[in-house]
C-alpha cells in the first residue's frame, strides 16, 4: 500500500512538473486522458484518407490535417504580432453536473490536445496534451465557417460584395436560375435558405450531399456547382427556418471567391492573417478546381487561434485598424428580433446563430466559433476574455442544449475574470 502512494504521488508530482512554468509559457504534458486509446503507443500516428476519423489516429490527424488532404496555404505574417503573459497561470475552477473541478482535474478527464485563455493582450494560460506543441496545426472542423464570415465581411467593406440582400447568382452566375442562385446572402449566412441540401429519408435528414461535396476534393470531375444546382425544392419560405446546412455554406463559398477574384486562403492572408500578425502559416482543405471546402478542413496553431479570438473581441479592430466592418460584426455576432428562426432556443435548444457563429442567449453579448469534436473559441466583447480549445471527444446533444463540460468551463472564466 505504502508503494502504490509513493508511486502515484511520483507520478502526480512528474505531472505537475510538466505543466510548471516559472515564466508562465506554454506548458507540455506528453499523455492525456484515455490516451492508449488515441494511440499512445504509436506516438500518436497520422492516418490516412480512410483512418484519419477512427479514434487511434485522432490526436495524430488533427494536428496533422494538411499532411492528408490537399490543401491551401495562408502564409503567416512578416513579423508577428505578440502577446504579454501573466506571471503565472490562474487557479480555476468551474461547476458541472453538481460537482466542482479544477482546470487540471478539467485537462485530467477531457481530451483536450490544446487550451488558451486570453484576457486583452495577455495570455493567462496555454496547455497541450497527448505530446502536441504550440507548433502543431490544429483542425478547425466547422470554426472554418466562421473565418469564412469574417472574409464575408471583408468583402462588404471592401465594396466587392454590395449588400447581404443580394442573391447569390450576383456573384456566382453558374447559379442563376437555381434555388441557391435565388438565395440571399443573408439567409445563406443564416443557415436559413429553406432549401433541401440533404434529402430526407424516413424523415430523417442525411449527408449523402455533404458526403459529396467532400468526396468531390479528390476528384477533379465533380463539379460541386451542378450539385448545389440539383437542389431544387425550397421546404421552407426563404429567411424562415433554419437548417444546418453544408450547401448554404458552399454556396457562400463560391460567392467569396468569385466576388474578390481570389481563394479564400489568398483572401484570408491578405485581409486577415498577416494583418494581425499570424505567427505560423495556416491550411485550409481546397479541392482540385483550387476552391478551399468552406465548411471545415481550416489549420492553425492555438494562438493564432487566439489572435483570431482577440480580433472578435474587438470588434473586427486590430490596434485601430478595422479590418472586418465594426456594423457587420456586431449583426454577424447579435441577435436581431426580426431573425426569429435564428434566435436562442430556437436554431437550437441553447445557442441562437448569427452569421456562421453561434450566440449565447441572454442580454450579455457572447458568442462562439465551433467545430465538431470540442474546437472552440469562445468570444466575450465585454470584457475581452478569448478562451480557445482543440478537443478530439464530441459532446453530443449536449453542446447543442448548452450543457457541455466546456461551456461550463467557459461560463465560469466569464464569472472569474468578465469584469
Amino acid at each position: 500500500m505504502m508503494r502504490a502512494r509513493l508511486i502515484f504521488a511520483v507520478v502526480v508530482f512528474e505531472a505537475m512538473i510538466v505543466f510548471a512554468n516559472a515564466a508562465n509559457g506554454p506548458a507540455f504534458q506528453p499523455s492525456g486522458p484515455d490516451a492508449a486509446a488515441f494511440g499512445e503507443a504509436g506516438h500518436y500516428p497520422v492516418g490516412d484518407r480512410s483512418t484519419w476519423q477512427q479514434k487511434p489516429f485522432l490526436v495524430g490527424s488533427y494536428s496533422h490535417y494538411a499532411s492528408i488532404f490537399p490543401s491551401h496555404r495562408v502564409p503567416h505574417a512578416a513579423v508577428p504580432w505578440n502577446f504579454s503573459r501573466s506571471e503565472k497561470p490562474p487557479a480555476i475552477t468551474y461547476e458541472f453536473k453538481g460537482h466542482t473541478y479544477t482546470l487540471e482535474q478539467y485537462l485530467a478527464h477531457f481530451p483536450v490536445t490544446g487550451i488558451l485563455l486570453l484576457k486583452g493582450d495577455t495570455i493567462l494560460l496555454e496547455r497541450y496534451q497527448y505530446g502536441r506543441t504550440d507548433a502543431d496545426t490544429f483542425m478547425s472542423a466547422s470554426m472554418a465557417k466562421s473565418i469564412m464570415s469574417l472574409l464575408v465581411g471583408v468583402a462588404v467593406g471592401d465594396g466587392k460584395i454590395n449588400s447581404l440582400s443580394d442573391h447569390a447568382s450576383r456573384y456566382a452566375p453558374g447559379l442563376k436560375d437555381t434555388l441557391y442562385g435565388e438565395t440571399s446572402l443573408r439567409a445563406l449566412l443564416q443557415m436559413s435558405s429553406g432549401i433541401e441540401f440533404e434529402p430526407m429519408v424516413n424523415g430523417v435528414k442525411g449527408n449523402t450531399n455533404t458526403f459529396k461535396l467532400i468526396d468531390g476534393m479528390f476528384d477533379p470531375s465533380a463539379d460541386p456547382l451542378a450539385l448545389l444546382a440539383a437542389s431544387n425544392r425550397r421546404a421552407f419560405p426563404m429567411g424562415t427556418h433554419f437548417d444546418y446546412s453544408s450547401g448554404d455554406n458552399e454556396t457562400t463559398g463560391f460567392v467569396l471567391q468569385r466576388a474578390t477574384g481570389k481563394t479564400l486562403s489568398e483572401y484570408l492572408a491578405e485581409k486577415i492573417w498577416q494583418p494581425i500578425g499570424a505567427e505560423a502559416d495556416a491550411w485550409w482543405w481546397a479541392n482540385p478546381a483550387g476552391q478551399e471546402f468552406p465548411s471545415s478542413g481550416f489549420n492553425a496553431v492555438l494562438r493564432d487561434y487566439a489572435r483570431i479570438g482577440r480580433l472578435l473581441a474587438n470588434d473586427g479592430n486590430w490596434n485601430g485598424r478595422q479590418l472586418v466592418p465594426k456594423s457587420y460584426l456586431l449583426e454577424a455576432t447579435t441577435h436581431r428580433a426580426e431573425d426569429r428562426q435564428v434566435a436562442p432556443g430556437v436554431a437550437t435548444p441553447y445557442y441562437g446563430y448569427g452569421y456562421q457563429f453561434w450566440i449565447f442567449p441572454g442580454e450579455r453579448r457572447m458568442f462562439v466559433m465551433r467545430g465538431a469534436n470540442s474546437q472552440y473559441v469562445f468570444v466575450d466583447p465585454v470584457s475581452k476574455l478569448v478562451l480557445t480549445q482543440t478537443g478530439v471527444h464530441s459532446e453530443g446533444s449536449d453542446s447543442e442544449n448548452g450543457n457541455s463540460e466546456c461551456m461550463a468551463l467557459w461560463l465560469a472564466l466569464v464569472k472569474q475574470f468578465g469584469k
